[in-house]
């Protein structure tokens, strides 16, 4: 009896310490899955000494406690996750309290760091390196194909390395990156993406932040693209920060934010020239693609065969691996809010690279006409990687963009 009592005292004691801050429903507009959700938190006098947030999903069988976590700042979030598939017109309901409670994440997501690489990891298994040392070409090529600040290797689920550097064909090319080809500062032609012209490179000049957390982690680097050409030293003509977070949703698949944001201290800004390479996000595949076992769907059903120039929302680059699947790829998103979306494209034909058909993906917001950044502005570009083992069809990858492209309405009950 004495035992019974003990237990009642200690659950009516937790249940004190527990401070319900609000009850809020989300609405799904949209099909999704495995959608990163905000709640706003201005309003909510959350920044006290009563316990830590903690969130609850109300289902049929009574509350369950759900990962979360705060994103401070100007106006805070708290972000958490809709997993799995959410059905349009449904809508699901949630409770946030304050207490004295932990919630021990099924997988988590960690930043580790040596003397040349930031690198993301999921329990213990690689997602991507970000490549922070300057890195040479291979001996007897030319030194100015050095460069920093790139994302390679990039592995699926599975272990499978996706991305590469400095293939022969073209040693400018390091994996995931986005430099400017064709650009003029005043009358001058600078180009950041053909190093061997030795006009322009782009290199890491340090990290902002990193952020561990239970629902995303990630990191923000400066990278200044430097112009060799000016008079006198060597002048900066864009910084770019560049903000990368992977989604902590499941061992089973992995989604990756990376966002771009450019501001040019130059007087007059920069122009950056319509051509069908530049900027966005590109990705040099692996040497095991090519044009017999790689494949590309867009958003508008074209593939490898006419997709090269075309506008997406979406497209999914996917080629054979040694996965226990046999295959793995890339869902590349492009956000609603970036220049010129659906974002044209850069897609190497069958053909490329003198037949082969190796495989070259990028989304090019300058493809079709030029852009000019003025000083001291701010422009952001925002894509999502979905990487994933086996085969992806279009009706996934619509229920991702979805996710992506828009944020379903929250609404505050109580």
């Amino acid at each position: 009896m004495e035992k019974i009592f003990c237990l009642i005292f200690v659950v009516f004691s937790l249940q004190l310490n527990a401070q319900k801050l609000t009850k809020f429903s989300v609405h799904i507009d949209e099909e999704r899955i495995d959608a990163p959700v905000s709640l706003s938190l201005d309003g909510l006098n959350y920044n006290t000494d009563e316990g830590k947030l903690t969130l609850y999903e109300v289902t049929p069988g009574g509350e369950k406690l759900i990962a979360s976590q705060l994103e401070p700042g100007h106006s805070a979030k708290l972000w958490f996750f809709l997993k799995g598939e959410s059905k349009k017109g449904s809508s699901r309901e949630f409770i946030l309290k304050q207490e004295d409670k932990a919630i021990n994440a099924e997988s988590q997501v960690l930043v580790k760091r040596n003397q040349k690489d930031l690198s993301l990891l999921q329990n213990d298994k690689p997602i991507l390196n970000y490549r922070f040392e300057t890195t040479f070409p291979p001996e007897g090529v030319n030194p100015l194909f050095k460069r920093s600040g790139f994302i390679h290797p990039l592995w699926s689920p599975g272990g499978e390395v996706l991305s590469r550097i400095q293939p022969p064909d073209h040693y400018h090319h390091y994996g995931i990156w986005g430099p400017w080809t064709k650009t003029h500062i005043g009358d001058r032609e600078v180009d950041f993406w053909n190093l061997a012209k030795g006009q322009g490179t782009v290199k890491f000049a340090g990290f902002l932040s990193e952020s561990e957390g239970e629902i995303f982690s990630g990191f923000q680097a400066l990278q200044q693209h430097i112009d060799f050409g000016g008079h006198g030293p060597d002048q900066v003509a864009m910084n770019e920060i560049l903000d990368v977070r992977v989604w902590n949703i499941s061992d089973d698949i992995r989604v990756i934010d990376y966002t771009t944001t450019l501001n040019s201290p130059l007087e007059n800004g920069i122009m950056l020239d319509a051509y069908r390479y530049g900027g966005g996000i590109g990705f040099r595949a692996t040497e095991k693609w090519h044009k017999d076992n790689c494949t590309v769907l867009t958003s508008d059903g074209k593939t490898r065969a006419d997709a090269d120039g075309s506008y997406a929302r979406w497209c999914i680059v996917e080629g054979e691996s040694e996965t226990e699947e046999g295959r793995s790829g890339i869902l590349f998103l492009s956000h609603p809010s970036n220049r010129m979306h659906p974002e044209p494209m850069r897609v190497w034909p069958l053909d490329a690279n003198g037949g082969r058909g190796d495989m070259y993906f990028e989304f090019v917001p300058i493809r079709h006409d030029d852009w000019k950044l003025n000083s001291n502005q701010n422009y952001t570009l925002k894509y999502r990687m979905v990487v994933f083992d086996g085969k992806m069809d279009s009706e996934t990858a619509e229920m991702y963009w979805n996710s992506f492209a828009t944020v379903p309405q929250v609404t505050i009950d109580e």
